[in-house]
């Protein structure tokens, strides 16, 4: 019963997540949509792990679920009031976070030293590239409990890069192979470029917000 459960939460959770990028940020539909993604992303992400540690304790695979569910349980939790709640799920998330690198980090070098340079089908740079975002998350944590509270600017910086990132796992777990886009959509949309379009969006999405914010304007959708 999990693989459909997991297919949908994931199919849901990119409609929704494109659709709070390309809603006017802060109103009701934007609010909505991003709240029903963090929660078909928790689907999505728990029961893919579950999955993926069903067929093996070592399968990498596994790391995209926590990962999802790390990104969006941070992101929510830095536009929710501060209060004990939020505090002791960012304490969790750093030891979450720690956990992830360690294991990426350990999974990359086994990778590295393999002699195709892969780890289930996952490439070296690919693991590392996950180890020095889950990083940069993990100082970020750090920095969120050291100051206490963040500026309005780094507060939105966090949460959209975040989910943006979440959305990115999503998306890039999906159109990365291509026998998985050709049970859905049409012939066209499994050459490597429409296959790469959608993640493509969604860093120029998040790179675009992210200059909104650090320029100071108007959070609105055009």
């Amino acid at each position: 019963m999990l693989l459909p459960i997991h297919i949908a939460a994931g199919g849901l959770a990119m409609v929704l997540g494109f659709v709070a990028l390309a809603a006017r940020k802060g109103d009701m539909l934007h609010r909505r949509s991003g709240l029903l993604f963090v929660y078909a992303m928790l689907t999505m992400g728990i029961s893919g792990s579950i999955l993926a540690l069903h067929k093996s304790w070592t399968n990498v695979n596994a790391l995209g679920g926590f990962m999802s569910a790390y990104f969006v349980i941070t992101a929510l939790t830095t536009v929710r009031p501060v209060s004990a709640w939020t505090k002791s799920l960012n304490h969790v998330a750093l030891l979450v976070a720690i956990a992830l690198l360690s294991i990426e980090a350990g999974l990359g070098f086994k990778a590295l030293a393999s002699p195709g340079g892969t780890l289930n089908g996952v490439p070296f740079f690919m693991l590392f590239f996950m180890a020095t975002v889950t990083a940069l998350a993990a100082g970020g944590d750090l920095r969120l409990m050291w100051v206490g509270a963040l500026p309005a600017s780094a507060r939105l910086a966090r949460h959209l890069w975040r989910m943006c990132f979440a959305l990115f796992i999503a998306a890039g777990s999906f159109f990365s192979i291509r026998e998985r886009v050709a049970k859905i959509l049409p012939e066209p949309f499994t050459t490597p470029f429409m296959r790469a379009l959608p993640i493509l969006v969604v860093f120029l999405a998040m790179f675009y917000w992210l200059w909104r914010v650090s320029a100071r304007r108007p959070l609105v959708a055009h």
